[in-house]
This record gives C-alpha cells, sequence and structure tokens, in this order.
C-alpha cells in the first residue's frame, strides 16, 4: 500500500473517530433532562439539579470545542506536513537516531502541551471554579505541569530510548524485550506509584487514630484482610472531589483515602467504601487488569514489529526518510481503530468488577452505607443520572448511579 493511501487512512480513521465521539456526546446530551430512574429520585433539590444541568452543559459545550480543535488541529499538521517539518527539524539537531526520536516526540508533545493548555486553563479556572469544585491555585496548576514534563522526559523518554536501543540490537526481535521491559515497568508502578509519584503531587500522610480507624481495622479484622497502610491524600488542595483507591499487591497493597472523601462522608459509609476496594482486591480485579494489559501491549508490540520496517509507514506523517520514531507514531494512529475496541472490551469487564466489588462490600459489610455514600459523590460531583446507554457501553469504565444502587438492592446471579 502507497504512503498516500495510508495518509489518506490516517485521515479517515481520525474524523470518523471523531464523528462517532461527537454523536455519543450529541446522544448523551440530549438525555440531560430525562427523568431520572426511580433508584436516584430525590437525589437532587430543584436548586442542585439546576446547577447540575448547567455544569454537564458547560462540559458538553466545552468538549464539543476541544474535539473539533484536537481532531482538525491534528489533520492539518499531517496533511500541511507537520510531522515531516518536526522531523526535519530533529535531524537538523543530531544524527543520532536515539536523540532524534527523543527530539521528535518532545517536539510533538510540547506542540501539543501548549496548544491544550489555554483548554486546560479554561476548564479549571473558569468551568471548575464556576461550580465551585476548584482549590488549584495557579501557582499549583504551573507546578503540576513542569512535574508533568519532567516524568514525561525521564519516564517517556528513558522508555523510548530503551525500546529503540533494542531494536537496534535485537531487530524485529525487539518486541519481545520491549513487553519485558514495559512489563516489568507496570508491575513496579503498581507496587511503588503512591510512593514514587505520588509524594511529588500530594502530600500522604498515615490515617490517625480515632473512630474511623477504629472502625477500619475492625472490619479489616472481621474479613480477615491484613491491612496496614491506610494514607490520607490532600486531594482538597486541588478540587473538592472525593475519592479513594488502592494500590499495590502482597506485602505492599495500601488504600489511600482523600481528604474530601473523609470530610464529606460519615465512619460508616468510609468504610463501605474501603469495603469496595478490598472487594477489588478480593476478587483479584487488580491482578486481572494486570495481566490483561500485559497481553494487550504483548499482542500490540508483536504487531509493530511486523509493520516496523515498512517505510510506507513513516513517509504516510511525511516523513521523507524512514525512521523508527516515524513508523512508530504512524503505527500507533493506524492501530488506534484496535485501541478502541479492546478499551471498549476493559471497560465492560471493569463495570461487571464493580458490581462484584459492590457485592463484595455489601455481603462483608452492608449496603446501605455504600449506597449513601455512592449518592453523596454522585451529589458532590454533580454526576449525570441519565446517561445514554451507548455512551454508558463506549466510555464508562463504572456503572451508571442507579443501576448500581439497584445490583445492591435487588441482586442479580454474579
Amino acid at each position: 500500500m502507497s504512503a498516500e493511501s495510508l495518509t489518506y487512512i490516517i485521515t479517515g480513521i481520525l474524523l470518523v473517530q471523531y464523528a462517532v465521539e461527537t454523536l455519543l456526546e450529541y446522544l448523551n446530551a440530549r438525555r440531560f433532562n430525562a427523568t431520572p430512574p426511580k433508584e436516584v429520585e430525590g437525589l437532587y433539590d430543584p436548586e442542585e439539579y439546576q446547577r447540575s444541568q448547567a455544569y454537564k452543559k458547560a462540559n458538553y459545550r466545552f468538549g464539543l470545542l476541544s474535539g473539533a480543535l484536537s481532531t482538525f488541529g491534528l489533520v492539518a499538521f499531517l496533511l500541511l506536513g507537520g510531522f515531516g517539518w518536526a522531523d526535519q527539524l530533529a535531524a537538523s539537531v543530531s544524527d543520532d537516531p536515539l536523540i532524534q526520536a527523543i527530539l521528535f516526540f518532545g517536539i510533538l508533545y510540547l506542540g501539543a502541551d501548549l496548544l491544550s493548555t489555554p483548554l486546560g486553563l479554561y476548564h479549571t479556572f473558569v468551568i471548575e471554579a464556576r461550580f465551585g469544585f476548584n482549590k488549584t491555585t495557579p501557582a499549583l496548576y504551573w507546578a503540576d505541569k513542569a512535574k508533568g514534563w519532567a516524568l514525561a522526559l525521564v519516564l517517556g523518554g528513558g522508555l523510548l530510548t530503551a525500546i529503540m536501543a533494542f531494536y537496534q540490537w535485537a531487530g524485529t526481535a525487539f518486541w519481545l524485550y520491549a513487553w519485558g521491559l514495559i512489563t516489568l515497568f507496570s508491575v513496579l508502578m503498581n507496587l511503588w506509584y503512591s510512593r514514587l509519584i505520588v509524594p511529588l503531587f500530594n502530600r500522604q500522610e498515615p490515617l490517625e487514630d480515632g473512630p474511623l480507624k477504629e472502625k477500619i481495622e475492625q472490619y479489616a479484622r472481621q474479613v480477615g484482610f491484613e491491612l496496614q497502610k491506610i494514607f490520607v491524600i490532600d486531594g482538597s488542595r486541588r478540587s473538592t472531589k472525593a475519592n479513594a483507591y488502592f494500590s499495590g499487591f502482597g506485602s505492599q497493597k495500601r488504600v489511600t483515602l482523600y481528604d474530601t472523601l473523609i470530610r464529606d462522608l460519615e465512619a460508616d459509609e468510609v468504610v463501605a467504601v474501603l469495603a469496595h476496594e478490598v472487594g477489588h482486591y478480593r476478587r483479584r480485579h487488580i491482578l486481572i487488569n494486570l495481566l490483561a494489559s500485559t497481553a494487550l501491549t504483548g499482542l500490540t508490540l508483536f504487531v509493530l514489529s511486523v509493520f516496523i520496517n515498512h517505510p510506507e509507514l513513516s513517509r504516510a506523517l511525511g516523513v521523507q526518510n524512514p525512521s523508527f520514531h516515524a513508523a512508530l507514531l504512524s503505527f500507533g494512529l493506524l492501530y488506534s481503530p484496535i485501541s478502541e475496541a479492546t478499551g471498549l472490551i476493559m471497560n465492560i469487564f471493569s463495570r461487571r468488577f464493580e458490581f462484584q466489588a459492590d457485592a463484595y462490600a455489601r455481603d462483608t459489610f452492608a449496603a446501605e452505607p455504600l449506597i449513601r455514600s455512592l449518592k453523596k459523590l454522585s451529589r458532590n460531583h454533580l454526576s449525570n443520572l441519565t446517561p445514554h446507554p451507548a455512551y454508558v457501553f463506549m466510555h464508562y469504565s463504572h456503572p451508571p448511579l442507579a443501576a448500581r444502587i439497584a445490583h445492591l438492592r435487588h441482586p442479580a446471579p454474579d
């Protein structure tokens, strides 16, 4: 297949994905005013409901703008030779393929970030602030941005350099070594993310002694779950929204609670949220997701190894001198429909896992505290109570609130 044909295919993929996403967003927006399911009736009072409607509409309009700018900007950059220009600029600095690759992706990363930053600033300091969510200061925003750049350079640049070194050494068999490296990186990040990465952005402190800690420890003893590491993260520095998550496994497992979660929920509701997270661990969802991600990474790298030496991949981006880095980017764009399909499958399993974790919390603790916590979090986040089924199917990693409540109160066979 010619490079010109591949260019048109890439353009077509980008435009079709944009059209599908815009249609899904439109269908979802059409249901903003639908009658909420009986499970969530009365969740908002009239004033809160109007506020939630305004928030959803503001995000919908913002999504349309940002989606159009990113898609048509990328298409224009492709068709006007932007990738070829970035490659020439990188080649003018160094003849070393590794340095060229890092410069090439660095130019693209910085360019995309500079273009997206005004949108990010507007969303954070206008939309989120207008509805009372934003707590990020300008200084904190730019500090986070600088740290993100540094991590992208160290982690992203390091992985890219290693993968290219494998390619230069092993040829098309590079994918096996790259797969092993990425798998090792994923495992280490799962184990040490909370210790190495999170402290760069947030403060974490052990949960202080008191009634909440006693209730959590009592529940952990009840279900025979060894839990010595419970941390509180200062999520309120950036947002009023609350969350909790489980990380690591074995002796490195830990639960992290946002300070906003502890502030917004009663003690038994926090324990119910914790029981849900323990359910993920007990049902081996973390391990299953890690194994699935590893398998998908291996498949992707193998397919990449089959096509990486085709010069048409590089030329499809307007890069006249074929290179690993240009072929890698071109392959990523061509492979994106498959990535979308695998992401959809992962979302299906993720929603099933959420039901299973809810069931674990219900069976080992209680349903009603978890239902109350879900309602409070949904109300505090101004969540959409009436999402379109097609939008849920394509994008939701968690079931809608009404479905979770119905499942908690009227469990179906697992």
